[in-house]
């Protein structure tokens, strides 16, 4: 069994220990049944959609919070969902099952629970009106984690999902995201397989990566390399470092106006959200 560093995932996690969240905005769905338990998306729907001239199907954006895989909730992306709705895409946000506090698992589940709300959210794009092809990810954290393990690398998938239905994003919005697990051989296991980062292909897709200079525990300098990586691969990668920036920099102002206005203009040139 790999056994993570409980040093990394209390660095990842302290600040959500102490913090209380606020109800995620959005109706919520039920996309999965597990051991007796519903996990829920809650869906928001842009307010103003009778109001323009919007295709019948939408784009969407999944978005998954942070919190070391052992704490963090959905409310967590409130601020983001609000300003992708306000764009014209349908913002989801995901719960998932939580790793135990001091745990020495790998965030199998965590992945899992995000690999089956992509495949729900495919499967359900119909009655939803959604464009199937247009179905972005973000996150922060471990959740930027999730998000990028599920468009990047095969495995840790539910056993009870339909694998014909694929749980891969078109594009991927992170904020300081734990993609490298191994890089520092005092703290990790060195299994490329279990990194995002390890995977470097022309199939990657678009990524927009905001993060802070002074982040201890997702080093700018790593980041920098896998943009440069991707980049030389054919990928689009925008990576902004913030300076002085530490670990969920974004969450105050001025910087939540400003990676949410870049996740906007990101995701609109993709065509993942309107004007």
């Amino acid at each position: 069994m790999f056994r993570w560093c409980a040093v990394w995932i209390a660095a990842l996690s302290v600040s959500a220990a102490a913090q209380t969240w606020d109800p995620p905005v959005g109706h919520r769905v039920t996309y999965k049944n597990v051991d007796g338990r519903e996990l829920g998306l809650w869906i928001l729907e842009p307010k103003d959609v009778g109001a323009r001239d919007y295709a019948a199907e939408r784009p969407a954006v999944l978005l998954i919070h942070g919190g070391g895989w052992v704490n963090g909730a959905p409310g967590v992306h409130n601020d983001q969902a609000k300003a992708v709705a306000a764009h014209g895409a349908v913002a989801i946000l995901l719960q998932y099952r939580l790793l135990a506090a001091n745990s020495h698992e790998e965030p199998r589940i965590c992945v899992e629970d995000t690999k089956s709300a992509m495949r729900w959210i495919r499967r359900h794009a119909s009655e939803l009106h959604l464009d199937a092809k247009k179905i972005a990810a973000g996150g922060s954290s471990a959740g930027g984690y999730n998000a990028a393990f599920a468009a990047v690398a095969a495995g840790w998938d539910d056993p009870q999902d339909d694998l014909r239905v694929s749980a891969r994003p078109g594009a991927l919005v992170l904020l300081n995201p734990a993609l490298d697990v191994h890089y520092a051989s005092n703290l990790f296991h060195h299994d490329e397989k279990l990194s995002p980062m390890s995977y470097v292909n022309k199939d990657v897709p678009p990524m927009l990566i905001m993060s802070g200079s002074d982040d201890p525990v997702i080093h700018a300098d790593v980041l920098r390399r896998y943009a440069a990586q991707l980049k030389a691969a054919g990928v689009r990668c925008e990576l902004h470092i913030y300076p002085g920036q530490v670990h969920s920099f974004y969450k105050k102002e001025p910087y939540l106006s400003e990676t949410n206005a870049l996740m906007v203009e990101f995701l609109y040139s993709l065509g993942f959200v309107y004007r």
